[in-house]
């Protein structure tokens, strides 16, 4: 198969899986939602456009996988709410000229929880927790695109309750680095259930998510600005504007970076009281090293609290 049949075929598998998840459901393994990469967190949560030599761009759009340094491996941290806390860790390897493989791992640890009969008794504790096992392939099929699919494992496992889902995620990138523009279309979590965390059996989708991003810097200033619509299967309560997330980059050199975003749905999800309290709004920064790479981030993701995000990566 040549390179362009690759692309048309990846092309048509991303907008068949538009008309085959863009229905409604029981949905879970919201987790999933979660930002893992810092600086995909700092400009907003959503973006899928950015091209960076930085690993976690796996859990954002893994296109761009072969864009990252051979023999990679990051860890993350994300303090989401209260006792909750998210782990990632991931590796990356160079496979001949043109491909890049990937392993991803991520765990939502809910914490201890009391454990509690029909009269509100306590009768000890429980633990919970959620968790991604994925492999993605990423492959440059011409000298400006390239494309990706990732293969998931999904775990919940809620004290004697747990549930297995499988899922794929499909993505496109497009890269003119002559005039700094990247172009792209990632189709998340298609897939379902296959074992119901519920006695009855009642199985629960995951949650697809097809998203677009373009990003552009400019040669005489030391910006990047980048504008992602999200989500954009589900209409249900969500006003037009409440799918777009803009994000701006500052770039001081070729080693740091400060991010901010603005994500205008979580903005009015974040809201209590009419009152933002900032929310919708994040920011971080980044450093490269060599070949160690940091990033931090703060947004926030739950009316609860708001989040403190860390990626560490280094190049073996």
């Amino acid at each position: 198969m040549t390179h362009s049949n690759k692309l048309f075929t990846l092309i048509a598998l991303l907008f068949v899986s538009l008309v085959a998840c863009a229905q409604d459901g029981k949905t879970g393994y919201q987790f999933l939602h979660i930002p893992v990469s810092a600086h995909s967190a700092a400009l907003g949560g959503a973006n899928v456009s950015i091209v960076e030599d930085d690993a976690t761009i796996m859990w954002t759009n893994a296109a761009m996988l072969t864009n990252v340094s051979d023999n990679s491996i990051v860890l993350g941290y994300n303090s989401y709410i209260s006792s909750s806390n998210l782990f990632a860790a991931g590796y990356t390897k160079a496979i001949g000229e043109r491909g890049t493989w990937a392993l991803g791992a991520l765990m939502l640890n809910y914490g201890k929880m009391d454990e509690t009969n029909e009269r509100g008794e306590i009768m000890g504790s429980f633990s919970a927790k959620d968790m991604n096992f994925q492999s993605s392939y990423s492959y440059l099929l011409s000298e400006r695109w390239s494309g990706a699919i990732t293969a998931k494992v999904l775990l919940s496992n809620y004290a004697n309750y747990s549930s297995t889902a499988l899922g794929a995620d499909l993505a496109l990138n497009y890269f003119d680095d002559a005039r700094g523009f990247s172009f792209s279309m990632v189709g998340r979590n298609l897939g379902g259930q296959i074992k119901s965390l519920h006695e009855d059996g009642s199985k629960e989708s995951i949650p697809f998510d097809l998203a677009f991003g373009i990003s552009k810097d400019f040669a005489n200033a030391p910006l990047r600005f980048s504008l992602t619509a999200d989500d954009v299967t589900n209409w249900d309560d969500v006003k037009f504007i409440q799918h777009f997330v803009l994000g701006v980059d500052i770039l001081p050199s070729k080693n740091t970076w400060v991010a901010l975003g603005y994500n205008f749905r979580r903005a009015k999800e974040m809201k209590v009281n009419d009152k933002g309290h900032w929310a919708g709004f994040s920011i971080g920064a980044g450093l490269n090293v060599k070949k160690f790479k940091v990033g931090v981030a703060y947004g926030k993701y739950h009316v609860a609290s708001s989040s403190i995000l860390i990626n560490a990566g280094y190049s073996l």
